[in-house]
């Protein structure tokens, strides 16, 4: 059996054994802060399904410093207050790493609250893995030291859907949500629109509040009636899926450049309609390793596809705990200002050969990034819907290493 065939064995029995007590000294705890409960719960949820399996596989490699690393879940429904009372709940059980993966609001407000955490009480310090909060703002103006962004950014995922627009296509509408990552999203898919494709038109606009929308019919009608050959969004969530099913039931004929289709659920609500139509800028997808002939990769596929029906998309959060538990081992400890030193300029390469590296200047992943079409006929389907992803563009990390505003300040010791 080859070697990673082995790992992913002893991985998928890791998984379903880590989350049971074990002593602190013998494990390494890295909390989870995420949207368990309520409306954007399906997302979260995934996330903690997603981090069962990878948790398992990096144990099966050997963890770091010999001890194994567990994840801590708390909920925070999506609410930047409701994430800082999460916080502290994981300071109360002395964790020293903490995820975060969703929401720019609830990054912003980690950012915020794990710096002052820090800065009270230097013999508790934490380090905020951030690994979906997107808005570029995070890693530029916002940067803070204790931060690492371990995603692509929505400057970097902006260029990416830009790049792989069809040379002649003509005309867009943008939509987006009204919130920190949609904002910023909407800004710099204008800006990419003015730099790479000035001939293209944007025929409209439109901002949504977070969540909140029930009925898209209105916002399809006005896409309609816009003329637009493309619609450009960042909508995620519910709010994808709900605007996907409306455009579905009005026969809207345009094609779709998004940036989270690709998440749970978002296949589902597409279904057949999506083939051919259907785009997405990712990390990752089920048939990147076939396309890139990795077999090793295409068995970390295989045994994710054996027990979920949703697609394991996030090859970063993989890279990220690869690039942890190396830098706890460096360090030779989990003190969070080693590690923070040992991940600077830190890199890997996942199992197609592409590297991710932490940079140092504003602790921004550089990662590559796909654009992808939703096909009949791909290898693997994603939610069995019969369609599947099929890569039209891959861009690699040296590409999207884009400037910075970030003044990091550094502490002393």
């Amino acid at each position: 059996m080859p070697r990673f065939a082995r790992l992913l064995a002893v991985a998928v029995l890791a998984a379903m054994t880590y989350v049971l007590p074990a002593a602190a000294e013998d494990t390494i705890k890295i909390g989870l802060i995420d949207p368990l409960s309520g409306t954007f719960a399906q997302q979260g949820d995934a996330n903690l399904k997603q981090f069962n399996y990878l948790f398992g596989l990096i144990n099966a490699q050997g963890g770091a410093l010999g001890k194994k690393i567990e994840i801590v879940p708390v909920d925070d429904k999506l609410q930047p207050a409701e994430a800082l009372i999460a916080l502290q709940t994981l300071v109360d059980q002395n964790v020293n790493f903490v995820m975060s993966c969703t929401g720019s609001n609830i990054g912003a407000a980690l950012i915020d609250g794990v710096a002052k955490q820090n800065a009270r009480n230097p013999d508790h310090r934490i380090l905020y893995l951030n690994c979906g909060a997107l808005a570029s703002d995070l890693t530029n103006d916002k940067c803070d030291f204790w931060h690492f962004r371990f995603d692509a950014n929505t400057g970097q995922r902006a260029e990416t859907l830009v790049r792989g627009l069809p040379k002649d296509l003509k005309s867009v509408y943008i939509l987006d949500q009204d919130y920190l990552f949609g904002q910023t999203l909407h800004r710099e898919t204008k800006e990419n629109l003015a730099k790479r494709r000035p001939d293209v038109k944007i025929v409209g606009e439109d901002m949504i509040p977070l969540g909140k929308v029930k009925d898209f019919t209105p916002y399809i009608a006005k896409i309609q009636a816009s003329g637009a050959e493309a619609l450009l969004t960042g909508n995620w969530g519910p709010d994808l899926n709900l605007m996907m099913k409306a455009a579905v039931d009005a026969g809207l004929k345009l094609q779709f450049y998004t940036y989270l289709s690709h998440v749970v659920g978002g296949p589902t609500s597409a279904g057949e309609t999506g083939d051919k139509r259907l785009h997405t800028v990712v990390e990752f997808h089920p048939n990147v390793p076939a396309e890139q002939n990795s077999a090793a990769g295409e068995e970390f596929v295989a045994t994710w596809r054996k027990d979920h029906d949703f697609d394991l998309f996030q090859m970063n959060n993989y890279m990220m705990l690869k690039m942890l538990t190396a830098a706890i081992t460096k360090a030779g400890s989990t003190d969070p200002m080693k590690v923070a030193l040992a991940l600077e300029d830190s890199s890997a390469k996942d199992m197609m050969g592409h590297t991710y590296t932490m940079r140092k200047s504003d602790h921004q992943l550089l990662e590559p990034l796909y654009v992808a079409q939703f096909v009949k006929g791909a290898r693997y389907d994603s939610e069995k819907t019969g369609l599947g992803w099929k890569t039209d563009t891959v861009v690699e990390s040296a590409d999207l290493s884009q400037p910075t505003s970030c003044q990091m300040k550094r502490p002393k010791s």
